[in-house]
């Protein structure tokens, strides 16, 4: 994923991926950040505040983002600016990595004490893969079955 995607192309990649987060690399393939749902989320609850509406209609997560119909000019304009939103303005720009000669036990113990689902793997400065949780958890119980 490229910083200068929108929330929109993220989240349709996220969801036709079924991927919680991805890192973001810039034009020469150097990471730059990483995207998640809760930075989408957080966005999304951001607008939904200032719209300051109280009618469970009108919540931001209960239309679909790219309803053409929608009445409400409000809704209308929060849902443009953060389809419209690039990654780079949203995504964590402190990111753990790991190498790919990394022991997994370290690897884990980063993720549980930054909080992060996700640990992007450089090698010589390069994205070469990301490591998640649940690529841990399922390895560990593939060699058991």
């Amino acid at each position: 994923m490229k910083g200068t995607d929108t929330v929109r192309q993220a989240t349709v990649r996220l969801a036709i991926e079924n991927l919680s987060g991805l890192p973001v690399v810039d034009s020469n393939k150097n990471l730059i950040g990483m995207l998640s749902e809760t930075d989408i989320l957080d966005l999304v609850m951001k607008y939904q505040a200032e719209l300051n509406i109280d009618d469970p209609g009108l919540y931001m997560l209960s239309m679909p983002m790219d309803d053409e119909n929608i009445k409400d000019e409000k809704m209308r304009d929060a849902i443009k600016h953060v389809s419209e939103t690039l990654v780079q303005d949203i995504m964590a720009k402190t990111v753990v990595t790991t190498s790919p000669n990394e022991k997994i036990i370290n690897v884990v113990k980063a993720m549980l004490d930054r909080c992060v689902n996700r640990i992007p793997v450089l090698e010589k400065g390069f994205l070469v893969g990301i490591v998640s949780r649940g690529d841990i958890i399922f390895a560990t119980y593939k060699r058991k079955v």
